[in-house]
């Protein structure tokens, strides 16, 4: 048996093959990331509406729960008359809180102040809370 060496011009293109099929995979694996980070999710109809009993919200307070696989909340600003808002910061997409002491939303990243409606009562965000509406439904509301 008797072998051949290869010429250094096969090893060459040989190994430039090698590569670019390396190269290749690097940049539809990289591409493919890229594609699935900037393309939106399809939630379908994941959550499209949200059933909570009454009880959970006290009047004058909020309770937080996940909507379409977001952050939002619920309010009772008087006996009987709810409001459900988005709980994402409409600034930089930070979650507000809810202060009883003051009866608005605080967005703990820059200091943006929601009223119980959702308006921008003070700092950087540029637009009002997300709001969602809300039936009564026995005891129960159903938000969405």
């Amino acid at each position: 048996m008797s072998e051949t060496p290869a010429s250094p011009t096969e090893r060459r293109t040989f190994l430039g093959i090698l590569l670019a099929a390396i190269g290749a995979l690097t940049a539809g694996a990289f591409g493919w990331s890229l594609f699935r980070f900037l393309s939106p999710v399809d939630r379908g109809n994941e959550d499209s509406q949200v059933r909570l009993a009454r009880d959970l919200v006290p009047v004058g307070g909020a309770h937080f729960f996940a909507y379409q696989g977001r952050p939002a909340v619920v309010l009772q600003v008087s006996a009987g008359e709810f409001v459900a808002l988005s709980a994402v910061c409409t600034h930089l997409g930070c979650i507000v809180k809810w202060v009883d002491a003051t009866q608005e939303f605080l967005c703990p990243c820059h200091a943006g102040r929601f009223a119980p409606t959702g308006q921008v009562l003070g700092g950087p965000p540029p637009q009002a809370l997300d709001s969602y509406t809300v039936t009564l439904d026995g005891d129960d509301l159903l938000i969405g």
